[in-house]
């Protein structure tokens, strides 16, 4: 589980020092993330969930499947926003 928290860690931080991404835009302690599978939907979550196995399991998918590649400057995840609520809701 601690490699997966430091993996998680390791993709926030890389996005949060894109140059789109500003800190005056995301309030300290959270980030931000673009979520949906065709219009993405910005949301900006705090850090500790990615403290959260589901959360984790996500964004490993994500990485697998995309990469570091994120232009928008936050985390894209192309899920539709209904699961996505689903997992931050029922999760936390």
């Amino acid at each position: 589980m601690g490699i997966r928290l430091l993996k998680a860690k390791q993709i926030v931080r890389r996005i949060l020092s894109s140059p789109e991404t500003s800190s005056s835009i995301v309030p300290k302690g959270h980030f931000a993330v673009y979520v949906g599978e065709t219009q993405k939907k910005r949301f900006v979550v705090p850090i500790s969930y990615l403290k959260n196995p589901s959360f984790q399991k996500l964004l490993s998918q994500v990485e697998e499947e995309f990469g570091f590649n994120h232009p928008m400057g936050g985390l894209t995840i192309p899920c539709s926003e209904e699961h996505f609520t689903e997992l931050i809701s029922s999760s936390f």
